[in-house]
């Protein structure tokens, strides 16, 4: 069970007090805190889950959702917006929707967002059972179709960049990593490498993503052994396959 929810509004009124006692029934520990970075950096240390409350003024605060939407990446969060449609869709400008868990419009159905936390929860227990897979990939929107795909099975994490994914394993633990062999900046195989200098990290599996299946370009990702490849061409069910299929040949190992 979470531990601890942090909120996020403007000002801490009498809805919020409310949000907080019915946390509280249920078992978790709250934190208010206002859109003020000071304030959040405060705040949001171990926290699991994140209430975002808007209003009209939801575009003032671009540095604070940039913040929140980094801080989600890198420690697999999930956000819970309240608020109208229209200031939704101003939040997800900053935060993907891959973070953002689900949307209650006002007024506020208190005992039905309290439900909500309550199946999150249970689902996120059950998904903690789940072999974890972090997806690579410059491209997000072949990267959220891929996790896609994967997400009833596995617990998928996404990162846009070689670096975005160091950074989130220093923090969580992956069980395989489907990673884009040709990005910019810091492509595939260095990011492998960086992966296979540190300990805490080594051991981790690789399989990379490709664009590329002519037997040269092949055999130049097969030289940096990881544990396979896919083409980013493969159908839905031949990816899910094939990774069921390498974790199955783990088993005992």
């Amino acid at each position: 069970m979470y531990k601890r929810m942090l909120i996020v509004a403007a000002a801490e009124g009498f809805i919020i007090k409310g949000l907080e006692t019915k946390l509280k029934g249920i078992g978790i520990e709250s934190r208010f805190s206002t859109f003020k970075m000071k304030d959040i950096e405060n705040k949001c240390e171990n926290t699991d889950l994140v209430f975002i409350f808007t209003d009209e003024s939801i575009g003032d605060y671009a540095e604070t959702l940039v913040y929140i939407k980094d801080r989600c990446s890198d420690n697999d969060e999930q956000v819970i917006v309240i608020g109208t449609k229209e200031e939704y869709d101003t939040v997800k400008g900053f935060i993907p929707e891959s973070n953002i868990h689900k949307l209650f419009e006002r007024p506020l159905d208190m005992e039905k967002l309290i439900y909500e936390v309550q199946i999150y929860i249970d689902e996120d227990a059950q998904k903690s059972r789940k072999k974890s897979i972090l997806i690579v990939d410059d491209d997000v929107a072949y990267m959220s179709m891929i996790m896609e795909w994967l997400r009833d099975k596995y617990r998928v994490s996404l990162a846009n960049s070689g670096m975005q994914a160091i950074t989130w394993l220093a923090k969580n633990h992956a069980d395989l990593i489907l990673l884009d062999y040709e990005m910019p900046i810091t492509p595939g195989p260095q990011v492998l490498e960086m992966i296979r200098s540190d300990a805490a990290t080594a051991d981790i599996p690789v399989m990379f993503l490709t664009g590329k299946g002519d037997k040269e370009s092949i055999m130049k990702v097969l030289a940096l052994k990881p544990v396979g490849y896919q083409l980013k061409t493969i159908e839905r069910n031949q990816l899910r396959e094939n990774i069921a299929n390498y974790f199955a040949s783990q088993k005992g190992k």
